[in-house]
């Protein structure tokens, strides 16, 4: 049975480990980190050129089912996997952990995109922090805040409008309480990635009662198998054997 697992994420490198050797499996790498960690088994790497591309992908390389592991924000990629096992008749299943869920003492806004979490800025604080990612940094370049920026890899081009700092999780919680408060940090920007990789942030903006733009995810269809847990795809796997 060959399994196209679209990856790039720790959930979809435990999927593919748990498939390895029992399943054919090929993992999808989108290309965007210069040094990824990579997953068992075979890969592949770069776009499809669309959805078309990738429902010619399906039907060349006779793929029994596709496995979205992306994440949780790579709307256009799982975009194109719905549309493609729609035309094609390949299973589909999503794979997305679960978003983080705000405790006693969070001040938590939410917003639906990253243009609307620019325009709450200037009414949360003065010194922001973002960890959106490199690819929406773009989206506050003429907020009226001072700004600290992490990212992965350096967005291109470099911006200048804010101070950058390159790291990749996990996050420690002394790490994050004395980022925040060595650069005097008054509001955290965040996508609702889930997770505990990049969870600290939440836990020290907590504790020095920092407030915290999250944006809220992007809508799955309702009538798309989903489940939460890596370990969930073998069982859903084996019903199609």
């Amino acid at each position: 049975m060959k399994v196209l697992l679209l990856g790039g994420t720790g959930e979809a490198r435990e999927v593919a480990r748990l498939l390895t050797p029992a399943y054919d499996v090929v993992s999808s790498l989108a290309g965007r980190v210069k040094d990824p960690k990579l997953p068992v088994g075979e890969t592949r790497h770069g776009g499809f050129g669309g959805v078309d591309g990738l429902k010619q992908y399906l039907r060349d390389q006779q793929i029994d089912a596709l496995v979205d592991a992306t994440h949780p924000f790579a709307a256009t990629m799982t975009a194109h996997a719905v549309e493609a096992a729609r035309e094609t008749g390949v299973p589909l299943l999503l794979v997305r952990r679960p978003g983080w869920t705000a405790r006693p003492g969070d001040k938590w806004h939410w917003v639906d995109d990253l243009a609307t979490a620019a325009t709450a800025l200037a009414n949360l604080g003065s010194r922001a922090f973002l960890t959106t990612g490199r690819q929406g940094l773009k989206a506050f370049e003429h907020s009226n805040v001072w700004m600290l920026a992490r990212c992965v890899e350096p967005p291109e081009p470099t911006p200048t409008w804010c101070q950058l700092i390159l790291a990749r999780g996990p996050y420690s919680l002394d790490n994050e309480l004395d980022l925040l408060k060595n650069h005097r940090i008054d509001v955290l920007v965040t996508k609702d990635s889930g997770g505990e990789m990049t969870s600290a942030k939440l836990e020290a903006a907590r504790e020095l009662e920092i407030p915290v733009v999250v944006v809220r995810r992007p809508s799955v269809p309702e009538d798309v198998e989903l489940v939460t847990e890596p370990a969930q795809v073998v069982n859903w796997l084996e019903t199609r054997r």
